[in-house]
């Protein structure tokens, strides 16, 4: 899903932040965060609810100030230069920046000459743009008569037309189907391309978060160690065995002595294996299997690593 770097791209952070923090009353919502990201880099952040990406995004975007620690964005302080970083970046949250009483075309002249864009350049970029996304014959509509998805992505065009150095992406393709989701990646795969920028993408959708150069986990508001995504699944181990029962608690409980501590999630407990347990697994399934309504043994994905970071377990 990741577009390759631009020739020439700069290295240096496009991002940094260091002890960053987010205190609301009595929640600590970002407590001490480190982060780097270098220019052009496509930097998932994932986490659970409530595990403080959100709040991350916003500071790093100057929507609400750190309590303490630093951050640089672009290069601008994000506390004493808002206005810079602002310039340098765009935004898609997962709360809509749409007018709805304004036409589609509206909105976009709009966010373009906030960035000081020529008139011919909004233009030019409104109709390209308006094009790919299927939202060419609906210009001159209000945004209030749009279906839901053609919002979602009004606001990712909005977001990108003045083609910003950096991009934050906060669950950007949420209530989207699938081929308009398909349809938002290939586009900021060629604007990467082409232009280098950076992008820093929040998600649930762990698939979109396969295609980025690094992914990191942040939980209870601290960031645990980042990696590439084939990284993050190599460490969680070569196969996950996912059993299903009646007596789950049991069936749990006897595969746990044999291959270490699961994870429990609803209906399904997951187990990490290597190639060396896959015999004692076919064993374990004659043995037990009268016990288990499912028995898979497969590949781990990121969706696997998500739940085990979420729940607090080491990786090793």
């Amino acid at each position: 899903m990741n577009a390759p770097r631009a020739a020439g791209v700069d290295t240096r952070a496009a991002i940094r932040a260091t002890g960053l923090r987010k205190r609301y009353a009595g929640l600590l919502a970002v407590d001490g965060l480190d982060i780097e990201i270098s220019s052009g880099e496509f930097f998932g952040l994932l986490g659970p609810n409530g595990s403080g990406k959100t709040t991350t995004l916003h500071m790093l975007a100057t929507l609400i100030r750190p309590s303490a620690g630093s951050a640089t964005v672009a290069g601008f302080d994000v506390v004493r230069e808002p206005v810079s970083v602002r310039a340098a970046i765009g935004l898609v949250f997962q709360e809509s920046a749409l007018d709805r009483t304004l036409s589609v075309a509206e909105n976009l002249r709009f966010a373009g000459l906030l960035h000081d864009l020529p008139l011919r350049v909004i233009g030019e970029r409104q109709r390209e743009l308006l094009e790919l996304f299927g939202l060419a014959d609906k210009r001159d509509q209000p945004v209030a008569t749009l279906s839901g998805g053609m919002r979602r992505a009004l606001d990712i065009v909005r977001g990108v037309l003045h083609e910003p150095r950096i991009l934050f992406l906060d669950e950007p393709t949420i209530g989207l189907d699938l081929p308009n989701r398909r349809r938002i990646w290939r586009f900021i795969e060629r604007l990467r391309a082409r232009t280098g920028m950076t992008v820093l993408l929040t998600t649930h959708y762990l698939e979109e978060a396969d295609g980025c150069d690094r992914v990191a986990f942040i939980r209870r508001g601290r960031l645990v160690e980042s990696g590439a995504p084939r990284t993050w699944v190599e460490r969680l181990g070569r196969h996950m065995l996912e059993v299903e029962g009646p007596d789950l608690d049991g069936l749990a409980a006897a595969l746990e002595a044999k291959l270490g501590a699961g994870l429990r999630e609803g209906d399904v407990a997951y187990f990490r294996c290597r190639d060396e347990d896959v015999a004692a697994i076919a064993r374990l399934q004659a043995e037990m299997g009268s016990r288990a309504s499912a028995w898979r043994i497969r590949r781990p994905n990121l969706n696997d690593v998500f739940l085990w970071v979420a729940d607090g377990k080491d990786l090793g």
